[in-house]
């Protein structure tokens, strides 16, 4: 066959081996990857996939090979290959080789010598060291096991690398060069057999590696899977998979499934003494006490009655003598009664809830008849971090985050950790390498001694006393050891970018020098003129970085380069791994798990004229590319500055995912906790107001918001599928009996798979796959997968009343072995051209338009009648860091708001929600997308004080009996709600007492230009462009909290100090103009003043911000403040002077 380059076309997009072509019935081509590594020498030596007879899958291969597995009657026989010894010497070729790839552009797998400066001491990190190939003239490394074991196929125990084994078996015979021998099959099959598990057969031809998955998945619904001798049952087995001893010797029955008599496929009788065993459930809800939530709604209802007598009789009583400051006030205090309506009443029904970790563990951990090894059955979980730039957003802190994940409570085998970097950066690229270094320290010191928190940086800053209820004996020697690994790894981190600037100057020399001696040769004595070579960005191997050069070049820059995918730890084996009492490790860890999970970097391709989108563009890429690579039913997605705080948080959000009705989650929302606030949280960064009272409401309707990070997400809605039973849930108002009874047959009929795949354009419950490809793009494997992550996303079918669950122990089989066309594919789906006419962002993944993706987002899933739930634990599940900085702050909330006004004025207006979506939840919604243009009011209002006080007029004719009882009733309600809502929500008073302050800083300043941003972009087009948030550091140890004081200028500060100064002067002018009055109003100057105070208290945390660092703020400052409001005072005064009076001062003279 001739040798062929992989090019990223609309027309050859699936490179998937296993995928049929239903067309002509017969399997496509293989992909042709373009390999590469780099020899000792320097030399750069290329080679094509296709010159290597693997077992990635060759179109002839499938055709003609049978593959009979060892049965009683059918021992092994010696063969020259054994495909497990291959697919693992596959799998640790590709997680070694870097993958490069993207819009015409060859997708090529660069062999890594070394990823990072350092040693790689882990064998699943990429870069191992291991033993040298005997081979003569070749310089590759032995393949090795989980433990690092060299990987030798001759029972002479010959070295050889993966290359020259293949070389062997393809023109040599199948020989060994060492003894001259053939090779012989080792017993890794038989040792699957003695396992349990599904042996890895070659499928049949038109069946796709993710339907025989998802065909393995389904067989183990038969309870007499195993005999009653406890051994596998093959012959079974391969009746279930469809596995094949030749052609067509078996009579399959439709859908893979065993009737039991009713006429129904796909259902099973399940063993008696599970249905009569007592079924607990993984969630409970915990109701808001009657004796605080009565109360709380009784108040509320009193309170609109209130606004509504208080509003009319405001209407109906003008202020004559100032109608126009009458005008403004009525209006004003009509859209904050709406306001507050809209706040209000989605917090009706707010809930609590708790999980139940010990039922978890028992049901999906426990050895049972359907798991008799104990096998983890939980759902696998991708967690996503993104990162941008490198220097907003310190490598470290992703560093840290990558850490707490890797060190998860959570089956390693089922955990896979993936970071977007969207600058693809060489620095964060060579951070994440020496995280995956370090974490093979880190990670089991955390399982031997139970740390919390797993974030190292964290754990080694804790207040507390690190030896508290720590019983083994070498913590305090384990804890330095690792204490002492870690200074160096922050040095090595810290010290990267440096180190690659020097490394780069070096091979920029060296290649100078290169091109003036090529120059040199070719001119003789011609004069040299200066040879310019492009500055390029090296890696550590001595090769070019394809991502982003220091100093930009062609192709190398932030919005133009290759799309990276480098797997930085490779799969874990699928047993546990435990330690030894070795003396070369740092510390003891015999019976300790030493795997890890899936560490994998992608950096997508970028370039010019195409919009990417952004975060959300990144999180799409990474939900492609996680789909092929590992394809777990879940994802958490987390900010590269916020880490696990509870090592369990994952099984707590699965508990959900996995009760009784959890199919219908689309996602689980934890509270966004915060670190590094100061102790008073001026800025109300803790935004507990939020998090615990309004998100813990909204759970009680259709589900909290999703808030950008922190979330567990549902894989297949984030697809754009409906949830199951969706038509069962919301019918419609206007629907019939005869649509209900259609809907019943259907189901009856559709494939399983199919059931829970549904959009809401087709009234079928069966989805027509061949439209999938329109929605998720040409990505066979990418389309095959989709059932495989739905059916894993099931809850246990453990109990009758569980509906669309998933048989117990459908989720033990191990995982297939990654090989290169996967990730060749993976490459190609983060293709910057891949997202072209499909519904990527538009109804599929993250939703693109807005600068909140994350709201949107969520809107989407509910508005389709996704449920979604608040899970609040009792230890915190995520902290991260927020901006103290006032400037900072203001500029983040600026970007919230300019989001909520995008959604106002797009068809994510909840004003267009579809009937599936509560109304309270809709109201929530509403709130989400108005709530900026307050601001409009609430200036007007802030300067009505002091309008009143200049003109000696005030909002009411008199401050009489009605309006001061009104005005009593509206704020001891308001009081008194308060006091309920910290009741239930468990907040403090002076949080609730900080968030109002900022309420008012934020609308006076960031909300108004929010407003001004939308508007901009609605009437003229104008786009919006926000700054990244920068992430500290944490590196500044004289003062924690120096960015609180530090006063960076902007033009958002212009309202709220005019604001202030305003009702400043206004006071003074009030007092003056009453002072010297003939008839003095006390009445109109008490209401002025009173209301002026109001303003000026709200804003007082803004007015410290603009002091700087307390007692740094001269005494001059306030002595010329005071002189220049008394001097303005007089001076408005003498120029309106009272009325009565002619002179200055009025009646009053000085002596």
């Amino acid at each position: 066959m001739a040798s062929k380059s992989f090019k990223a076309s609309r027309s050859s997009l699936s490179i998937s081996s296993d995928a049929g072509d239903s067309a002509h019935h017969r399997p496509p081509l293989p992909p042709t990857v373009t390999f590469g590594r780099r020899t000792s020498s320097g030399r750069y030596v290329s080679y094509s996939r296709d010159d290597l007879d693997s077992e990635l899958g060759s179109g002839e291969f499938m055709n003609y090979t049978v593959h009979i597995p060892p049965t009683p009657d059918n021992q092994p026989m010696d063969g020259p290959m054994d495909p497990s010894i291959s697919q693992k010497v596959e799998e640790q070729y590709v997680s070694n080789s870097l993958f490069t790839g993207g819009f015409n552009s060859v997708t090529r797998a660069h062999l890594m010598d070394k990823v990072i400066e350092s040693e790689a001491s882990h064998p699943q990190m990429a870069g191992a060291k291991g033993s040298s190939c005997a081979i003569l003239g070749c310089d590759a490394k032995v393949m090795s096991d989980e433990r690092g074991a060299d990987i030798l196929p001759c029972e002479c125990d010959f070295k050889i690398c993966r290359d020259c084994y293949m070389d062997a078996v393809k023109t040599g015979g199948g020989i060994c060069p060492g003894c001259k021998e053939q090779y012989k099959a080792l017993d890794l099959d038989e040792m699957s057999v003695e396992n349990g598990r599904p042996l890895p057969l070659p499928p049949p031809a038109g069946m796709s590696k993710m339907e025989r998955r998802l065909s393995l998945m389904k067989s183990t619904k038969s309870v007499l899977m195993r005999s009653q001798t406890g051994d596998f049952d093959h012959n079974r087995w391969l009746f279930e998979t469809r596995g094949t001893y030749g052609y067509g010797n078996a009579i399959w029955p439709k859908d893979g499934g065993f009737g039991n008599g009713n006429g129904k496929d796909d259902e099973v009788s399940e063993p008696q003494e599970l249905v009569s065993k007592p079924w607990r459930p993984l969630t409970r809800k915990l109701k808001i006490p009657a004796a605080v939530l009565s109360p709380y709604r009784l108040l509320i209802f009193i309170r609109m009655v209130a606004l509504g007598l208080f509003l009319a009789w405001r209407v109906m009583n003008k202020n004559e003598d100032a109608i126009w400051l009458w005008g403004m006030s009525v209006v004003c205090e009509i859209w904050f009664a709406f306001s507050w309506l809209l706040d209000q009443l989605p917090k009706l029904c707010p809930v609590n809830r708790s999980t139940d970790l010990s039922v978890l563990k028992e049901k999906f951990e426990t050895p049972s008849p359907n798991n008799p090894t104990g096998k983890s059955d939980l759902p696998g979980v991708d967690v996503f971090v993104s990162t941008a730039d490198p220097e907003k957003e310190p490598p470290l802190v992703t560093a840290n985050t990558i850490l707490s994940i890797l060190a998860a409570d959570y089956p390693v085998e089922k955990l896979a950790c993936y970071v977007s970097d969207d600058g693809g950066a060489l620095l964060t690229f060579e951070a994440m390498a020496e995280a995956a270094s370090f974490a093979n320290i880190w990670v089991p010191f955390c399982r031997k001694h139970d740390i919390e928190p797993r974030n190292p940086e964290s754990y080694f800053n804790l207040k507390r006393d690190p030896y508290k209820n720590k019983v083994k004996p070498d913590f305090v020697k384990d804890r330095r050891r690792v204490k002492r690994e870690y200074d160096e790894f922050k040095v090595r981190t810290n010290g990267l970018p440096d180190s690659i600037r020097r490394r780069s100057d070096a091979y920029h020399a060296r290649e100078e020098i290169k091109a003036m001696k090529l120059q040199r040769q070719n001119r003789d004595e011609e004069p040299v003129e200066t040879v310019k070579v492009p500055k390029a960005t090296w890696m550590a191997d001595g090769t070019h970085w394809p991502g982003t050069w220091m100093t930009s070049g062609p192709e190398h820059s932030k919005g133009d380069h290759a799309g990276i995918i480098q797997v930085m730890l490779k799969p874990p084996s699928d047993e546990p791994l435990q330690g030894t009492a070795d003396d070369t490790r740092l510390i003891d860890l015999t019976d300790v798990d030493i795997r890890l999970p899936l560490l994998v970097y992608v950096s997508r391709e970028k370039r010019p004229g195409y919009d990417h989108n952004k975060k959300a563009g990144a999180m799409n890429a990474l939900v492609r590319a996680s789909a092929i690579m590992s394809n777990g039913p879940f994802i958490l997605n987390l900010d590269c500055d916020h880490y696990i705080y509870n090592s369990q948080a994952m099984r707590e959000g699965m508990c959900f995912m996995m009760d009784r009705g959890g199919d219908r989650l689309c996602y689980v929302q934890f509270p966004q906790r915060f670190e590094g606030i100061d102790p008073s949280d001026r800025y109300a960064n803790h935004n507990t107001v939020f998090f615990d009272v309004n998100m813990r409401a909204l759970d009680g309707l259709q589900g909290p918001v999703y808030v950008g990070t922190g979330c567990l997400f549902r894989r297949i809605a984030l697809y754009g599928f409906d949830p199951p039973r969706s038509k069962e849930h919301h019918s419609g108002c206007c629907s019939c009996c005869f649509t209900r009874r259609k809907g019943r047959v259907s189901v009856a009929t559709t494939p399983e798979e199919h059931r829970a795949l549904r959009m809401g354009d087709s009234d079928d419950e069966e989805m027509n796959l061949s439209l999938l490809p329109k929605r998720f793009g040409n990505s066979n494997f990418l389309i095959d997968s989709i059932p495989v992550a739905e059916f894993q996303g099931r809850p246990l079918a453990d109990h009758p009343a569980v509906k669309n669950g998933r048989p117990p122990g459908a989720l033990t089989i191990p995982r297939d072995l990654l090989d290169a066309s996967t990730v060749a594919e993976a490459i190609s789906v983060i293709s910057c051209w891949y997202e072209d006419k499909t519904e990527w962002g538009n109804r599929v993944g993250w939703i693109y338009g807005s600068v909140t993706e994350d709201v949107v987002t969520g809107y989407r899933m509910h508005n389709r009648g996704w449920k979604s739930v608040y899970c609040v634990t009792k230890r915190d599940a995520f902290r991260g860091t927020a901006p103290i900085n006032l400037t900072d702050r203001l500029h983040q909330v600026l970007r919230w708001a300019t989001g909520s006004v995008e959604i106002f004025f797009s068809r994510n207006n909840a004003l267009l929600a579809s009937p599936r979506m509560k109304l309270l939840q809709r109201v929530a919604y509403l709130n989400v997308g108005i709530y900026p243009f307050t601001s409009i009011f609430l200036i007007v209002y802030c300067f009505l004080p002091a309008l009143s006080l200049f003109s000696g007029q005030f909002i009411v004719q008199t401050l009489n009996v009605t309006f001061l009882t009104y005005l009593l009733i509206i704020t001891v309600t308001l009081c008194m709600l308060a006091v309920l809502e910290i009741k239930w929500s468990g907040i403090e008073l002076e949080e609730w007492w900080r968030n109002e302050q900022f309420w008012l800083i934020g609308g006076t300043s960031a909300h108004l230009a929010a407003v001004l941003q939308g508007l901009l972009k609605v009437v003229a087009g104008i786009e919006i462009s926000f700054t990244l948030t920068s992430k500290s550091g944490g590196e500044d140890v004289d003062d924690e909290f120096a960015d609180l004081y530090t006063v960076k200028w902007t033009s958002l500060m212009i309202p709220p100090i005019t604001i202030m100064m305003t009702n400043l002067i206004g006071i003074a002018v009030g007092f003056s103009r009453t002072i010297y009055s003939v008839l003095p109003q006390w009445s109109r100057l008490l209401g002025g003043v009173f209301f002026s105070f109001w303003v000026l208290a709200h804003l007082y945390p803004f007015a410290k911000g603009l002091m700087g660092r307390r007692g740094r703020t001269p005494t001059i400052v306030f002595v010329w403040s005071g002189l220049i409001a008394i001097t303005i005072s007089l001076l408005w005064v003498a120029i309106n002077p009272p009325s009565g009076s002619t002179e200055i001062g009025g009646s009053f003279q000085f002596p």
